[in-house]
């Protein structure tokens, strides 16, 4: 994201301002990491989110910097983008994009939604003891890939916002078991420390 961007520039939206607070209550850490002074002596709070201007002046809000990562050859990957378009896929329940940046690719990992894709295994055929034996078969995690993959070039994304391999899960998500929030908002943090050893895998 640059200021230099067409047709609008985009970037991280900082604040300055005598109104600015002077920073974090007895957090100095977070403060010296988000409120950082210009050479005018100007002080400006770095929100973390990217936003574009429009050409009427509003100010939009497209993404996260946090959620910006680097794959090893330089390409930059915005997980919340993907994870939001990857979710409108009919097999998706929930997902979580995860990017290691010595790699050249990213993977996910994929909460299967019950219903469709039950549904897509009566009618091809496909034998399964429980919802969790079908999403273990090598021709559901390819039918769940392939459709992740033609939602994602439906909407332009480019051949490294696309996860390469996934591991596909069949119980849900939820605010009970700690790896989303109340609002369903997914906590990465946790999500790769439970599921480590696969994400390991889909890299090896």
């Amino acid at each position: 994201y640059l200021t230099s961007d067409k047709p609008m520039p985009r970037g991280e939206i900082v604040i300055g301002g005598f109104s600015v607070t002077a920073g974090y209550f007895k957090n100095q850490e977070k403060t010296n990491e988000v409120f950082k002074v210009d050479k005018h002596g100007m002080r400006w709070f770095h929100t973390g989110d990217i936003g574009q201007f429009h050409s009427d002046g509003c100010l939009e809000i497209i993404d996260r910097k946090k959620d910006i990562v680097k794959l090893q050859h330089g390409e930059y990957v915005s997980l919340g983008k993907v994870e939001a378009i990857l979710s409108t896929c009919d097999y998706v329940d929930n997902i979580m994009v995860y990017v290691d940046p010595f790699n050249h690719y990213c993977v996910a990992l994929v909460v299967a939604s019950y219903y469709p894709l039950v549904k897509w295994a009566q009618q091809v055929g496909i034998k399964h003891k429980d919802f969790t034996d079908l999403c273990n078969k090598p021709e559901t995690i390819n039918e769940v890939l392939q459709s992740i993959s033609k939602v994602a070039k439906a909407m332009k994304l480019v051949k490294t916002e696309i996860p390469t391999k996934i591991k596909l899960l069949s119980d849900p998500w939820t605010p009970e078991s700690g790896l989303v929030t109340a609002a369903l908002k997914i906590k990465m943090e946790q999500l790769k420390a439970k599921f480590k050893d696969d994400l390991r895998n889909l890299y090896a």
